[in-house]
């Protein structure tokens, strides 16, 4: 018994590191463990072992690998939410979700990644927006976002405005407007600056309105302030 209790404690240092090694930190991960995986939902462990999460892993754009951290796409989830709400997640991985700032914090303090932001008209046009390199502060600083590299793909580049910029929501005003709360004034949530290029958390609307301006799921240099997109996803990945 002791020699059978002697090989367990050797090897549980050894059995323990691969056990870490199944817990896939994000979908690029997960394509690397089996390139045949399809796109779906999957559950990635951005902060360690205890931090389960469902997400939504697109595994054809681009060349894949890319872990969906926002998506619209049918208006089935409210989007004006409080700020504990964007930091720790909210909605349903198979549909409308946004994946947390706590775990974007922590899944660009262990990797480099770049950024694909797709998007879809109700007429069917498609357009995107890629960065070669994204990053999240921690709270401490208001997880401040930090974008660059832009290339285009025929949505132009509203991001670079909100690039150093911290997050705000209703109930946490943290943009550079003084006068008031850019959350609020635009019914969403974001990297507000003064205030906004770029309002995909906006409220879901039908196309083109200007009953109520810059309040919809909006990218100001592909279709302006009235006109609320049918489909927007914004995703990471490790740059290699």
């Amino acid at each position: 018994m002791k020699l059978v209790s002697i090989i367990v404690l050797l090897l549980a240092p050894v059995l323990t590191s691969s056990y870490k090694l199944v817990l896939p930190v994000d979908c690029g991960d997960i394509y690397n463990n089996d390139n045949t995986q399809p796109s779906g939902v999957y559950i990635i462990y951005p902060i360690g072992a205890t931090s389960a999460v469902q997400v939504y892993c697109d595994m054809d754009s681009q060349d894949g690998r890319w872990t969906v951290f926002q998506r619209r796409m049918d208006g089935s989830v409210n989007f004006y939410r409080p700020w504990d709400h964007y930091k720790m997640g909210f909605g349903v991985a198979a549909g409308e979700y946004w994946l947390g700032l706590e775990n974007l914090f922590h899944l660009t303090l262990r990797k480099k990644y770049e950024l694909l932001v797709d998007m879809e008209d109700f007429d069917g046009n498609k357009v995107f927006a890629r960065y070669s390199l994204f990053s999240v502060d921690p709270e401490s600083y208001g997880y401040m976002l930090h974008v660059s590299g832009f290339t285009d793909g025929g949505a132009g580049n509203p991001l670079s405005y909100h690039n150093g910029q911290k997050f705000s929501t209703f109930d946490r005003d943290q943009d550079t407007w003084e006068a008031g709360n850019c959350a609020k004034f635009h019914l969403g949530a974001f990297w507000y600056g003064y205030c906004q290029l770029a309002n995909p958390n906006g409220v879901y609307r039908w196309g083109a309105d200007s009953t109520f301006s810059q309040v919809g799921v909006e990218w100001y240099y592909w279709k302006g302030n009235d006109y609320s997109l049918k489909a927007i996803s914004m995703k990471i990945r490790p740059v290699q």
